[in-house]
């Protein structure tokens, strides 16, 4: 196995290994702000999440869909943190995709031990949406605490 697998593979294994992503994001004013949230993967280049369109991160996503995206564990000792990081552009679901992505999402929370989310748990009148992040740039942090650029 050369460098670049070794890269993805331990990518992917962050990935698959948490439950929670940080996602940064920016309002109109381009005023940061930093929510985590469980989310699923799809093919480790998309990643879905269930919200609220009123809460800070989905309103700001709405006026800006440019993100960032951190995957890590924070029971690791110090000096020891892996994490993977990605740039990208999230949206709430729409309706064409919104079956897929909510089998793939409820899949990987009932694994976890929560629920399968239907269609109208996720559409008006309801509280809560789904969205998607589309990676663009995926780095991983190296054991030298250097970012290193993947494609997972």
């Amino acid at each position: 196995m050369n460098q670049i697998d070794d890269s993805v593979a331990h990518g992917r294994a962050i990935i698959d290994a948490n439950l929670y992503m940080v996602l940064g994001t920016a309002d109109a004013d381009g005023r940061p702000w930093a929510t985590p949230v469980y989310f699923a993967p799809v093919d480790y280049r998309e990643f879905l999440w269930v919200s609220r369109p009123g809460a800070t991160h989905s309103r700001n996503i709405e006026a800006r869909s440019e993100i960032s995206i951190v995957i890590f564990d924070s029971t690791v000792p110090i000096n020891t943190g892996r994490a993977v990081y990605v740039s990208a552009t999230a949206a709430e679901v729409g309706e064409a995709d919104r079956a897929a992505a909510l089998e793939a999402y409820s899949q990987r929370a009932v694994a976890h031990g929560g629920e399968a989310f239907a269609p109208e748990d996720v559409q008006a009148p309801a509280h809560l949406r789904l969205y998607r992040a589309v990676a663009g740039d995926q780095y991983i942090l190296s054991e030298t605490d250097e970012r290193i650029p993947v494609s997972l």
